[in-house]
């Protein structure tokens, strides 16, 4: 390859890298310990995800064997993962274990006397743990994306934990964001018994029941606020069926608007599926009270005026700020389990700017000194080196705002280990040049062998460190993987600078040369 074209492809590499690097204020992503924001560390409940499975499962068991024809039977959970049945007998016990092992393939039936223990599978609860992990740190993704955080870390911790580690660079509202993530958001619409209006009390629906509630029937409270204020000043409470008429999986978009009288209100639309059986619902309930329950509570529970099909209102006291916030928890989905706050760390901006203060500082020092020692070792032939150093921390700067990477304090030591695997490169090359010229050969055949000669020790040092980064970014969180990055770009880019642009140099200036008898090295 020719002096021009090679010229050619490090003013591309080089000016490229400069132009998406500059200003690097604007351009690089700064993370929570540089910019300040909130650090989080949340637990996923997975016994709640195993226990709304075992209520699936009985609620699918019971209704196969309705259908079956099998009466007399009484379904009770007795722990998250186990649940009896009862009245069994000897002429429905086969067709008991036939709907067990069709529908059921996660539990083990032990049957005494009239009753059938069934206990969930250990293996299939795992998974039910781990599918719910998954569901949750999706969720949480969903919600912060939609949140509108930028450069947001969110991952698992480790490989089979029930932890959640969230980073949210940037964030001036960390309660906001931590409601908007915890919150469960499990909407149902259910139809209120009828002749049973709101009541100021539990008490007083239990009187009406002679102090014992059916059980198609469940009482749920519902806060009353202070319109002018939003403060909650009471409750009331309503009896409402305990048979849901739709959930929240049943919606296809939610999104905030303002209804008749100018209140805030979430406007939804259902999937074909939910449509139907709202319309049935609603169609055959005209005049009465349909309930919107959300997270075990009652939102609002207006008449039903007419057919309701594919979308429908959600009102209630809400504010601005709540209406966007139960739409856009709404889209993104009901955690699969509850969430509880293990860690709650805020960093301010002013810790985040003396950061980036002391590892500018850190890193200047250093880069100053490595560039004296190698002007002062290698003497006019360092200052090639320097070049490199220079361009490799240009190169690292623009990767990093190119493939949108974020600057962590971490990342900062990442780069100053950057600058002493550029050196390292270069000293092994300018080492074997010293060796050949000690040995009598020519100022170019010296530069030629050296280069030929420390090209795989170079190559073998900087793949080793690059394979140690990608596992350590890979298996690591946090500031780990932000060390990791800035130490991956920086191998790749001293590669880059070590052995293609320093050649270069070389082979420029000896080229101008029709003779060159010496080298200052």
């Amino acid at each position: 390859m020719s002096l021009t074209t090679r010229f050619i492809i490090i003013v591309i590499v080089v000016l490229g890298a400069a132009f998406s690097a500059y200003p690097p204020g604007e351009k690089i992503n700064l993370g929570l310990d540089l910019r300040g924001g909130i650090h989080l560390v949340l637990q996923v409940q997975t016994d709640d995800a195993v226990r709304a499975e075992t209520d699936q499962d009985i609620d699918r068991l019971t209704e196969e064997l309705e259908d079956d024809g099998l009466s007399g039977l009484t379904v009770e959970r007795t722990a998250d993962n186990r649940f009896t049945l009862r009245g069994v007998t000897g002429d429905n016990i086969d067709a008991i274990e036939d709907v067990a092992e069709e529908f059921l393939g996660g539990w083990n039936l032990d049957r005494q006397g009239d009753v059938a223990n069934f206990r969930m599978d250990g293996a299939y609860a795992r998974q039910i743990e781990d599918m719910a992990v998954r569901q949750a740190l999706e969720t949480v993704r969903n919600r912060v994306d939609a949140f509108g955080v930028a450069e947001p870390l969110i991952v698992r911790e480790g490989l089979t934990g029930d932890r959640i580690v969230v980073q949210l660079p940037g964030v001036d509202d960390p309660e906001r964001v931590k409601r908007l993530i915890k919150n469960t958001a499990f909407l149902e619409f259910r139809l209120a018994v009828d002749d049973v209006g709101p009541a100021g009390s539990r008490e007083e629906l239990l009187d009406y029941y002679g102090g014992t509630v059916p059980s198609e029937v469940e009482l749920m409270a519902e806060d009353l606020k202070d319109p002018a204020t939003d403060d909650i000043v009471g409750q009331q409470y309503w009896a409402l069926e305990t048979k849901r008429v739709i959930t929240g999986r049943d919606l296809r978009t939610a999104r905030p608007s303002t209804g008749q009288f100018g209140e805030p209100v979430v406007n939804f639309t259902l999937n074909r599926e939910g449509g139907e059986t709202f319309g049935e619902v609603t169609s055959a309930n005209i005049n009465r009270r349909l309930a919107i329950v959300l997270d075990g509570k009652v939102v609002s529970a207006p008449s039903i005026n007419g057919r309701i099909t594919t979308s429908g209102v959600i009102t209630g006291s809400f504010s601005q700020d709540e209406v966007r916030d139960l739409a856009m928890v709404l889209r993104s989905g009901a955690l699969p389990a509850g969430i509880t706050y293990l860690e709650d760390r805020t960093v301010g901006p002013s810790l985040g700017q003396d950061s980036i203060e002391r590892g500018r500082r850190a890193g200047l020092i250093g880069g100053v000194l490595v560039m004296i020692t190698l002007l002062i070792v290698y003497r006019l032939t360092g200052s090639n080196a320097v070049l490199a150093l220079l361009l490799n921390v240009v190169l690292v700067f623009g990767a990093l705002s190119l493939f949108g990477g974020t600057l962590t304090l971490p990342g900062i030591a990442g780069i100053v280990l950057t600058i002493g695997m550029a050196v390292d490169a270069n000293v092994l090359v300018f080492e074997r040049i010293r060796e050949e010229l000690r040995n009598g050969r020519t100022v170019k055949s010296a530069i030629d062998t050296g280069f030929a000669k420390a090209l795989s020790s170079v190559f073998d040092a900087n793949i080793t460190t690059l394979i140690a980064a990608i596992f350590l970014f890979t298996f690591g969180t946090g500031p780990i993987r932000g060390f990791a990055v800035t130490l991956s770009i920086g191998i790749v880019a001293s590669l880059f600078t070590a052995v293609f642009l320093s050649r270069w140099i070389f082979d420029f200036f000896i080229g101008r040369r029709q003779r060159v008898d010496s080298l200052s090295i």
